[in-house]
């Protein structure tokens, strides 16, 4: 993938003899869901992902290196199985007098993602022809950038290869039953004879086990093993 600057850091960019790549963070992902024609049920999610890549940039061989930062993105496309729904959702959320679309009951695309790995990084001339290193961002990704990628006018650029793990899920509210059951609220008072210590003690049962010793077929129910007289023909 290529790597755009904006005018305040390709200068140091066409500069550079060398770059490395220190890190990548995701910076913003885009989805969005289309029901594919022919096929029901299935809908394509196009995902557009938007990296910010930290590089360091050396000027000469012995220099210490500029840490510069510039924008990546990537985009791809899957279709995944979401069932049909033919309702329309209304939400009490929504802005008064909002109307709800016919296709509100898409089902809701995301992504689990985390940040990749950057496998290799090469610093090349950018080509003759022209605006080919510049790209047009939204607002809200190119706000968190020093500068302004339109009007940069490069001479050379960055290439990286990413190693990017991802999850994609389509999800529907769906109604399911389940059993309820109402409050249990105690109606009466719990009531004990612990005052008197000597009627408490007449109802527990005499531990007569403890007293006499287990007789041999409760040792043999009880798998404990035995002395073995039987087997060696021993007198009681």
């Amino acid at each position: 993938m290529q790597v755009y600057f904006t005018d305040v850091t390709q200068p140091i960019i066409d500069s550079s003899v060398s770059v490395k790549c220190k890190r990548v963070e995701i910076l913003n992902v885009f989805l969005e869901v289309e029901p594919v024609p022919f096929n029901r049920g299935f809908y394509s999610v196009d995902i557009t992902f938007f990296f910010t890549v930290h590089l360091n940039a050396y000027t000469s061989p012995l220099a210490t290196p500029t840490e510069v930062q510039g924008l990546a993105t990537f985009s791809k496309k899957v279709i995944l199985y979401g069932s049909e729904g033919n309702v329309r959702v209304f939400s009490s959320d929504a802005a008064p007098g909002q109307l709800t679309p016919r296709n509100s009951n898409l089902p809701k695309a995301s992504v689990q993602v985390v940040d990749p790995i950057c496998l290799a990084c090469r610093l090349m001339e950018c080509p003759e022809y022209p605006n080919c290193c510049c790209i047009t961002v939204p607002p809200d990704v190119g706000s968190q950038y020093d500068g302004n990628f339109a009007v940069c006018n490069p001479v050379k650029t960055v290439y990286i290869t990413l190693g990017l793990f991802t999850i994609v899920q389509l999800e529907r509210s769906v109604q399911m039953m389940i059993p309820a059951y109402d409050y249990c609220v105690p109606d009466k008072e719990c009531t004990t004879t612990a005052d008197d210590p000597c009627e408490l003690f007449k109802r527990i049962k005499f531990p007569t086990n403890e007293f006499f010793p287990p007789r041999m077929d409760d040792l043999e129910d009880a798998d404990i093993p035995t002395c073995g007289c039987e087997e060696i023909g021993c007198n009681d």
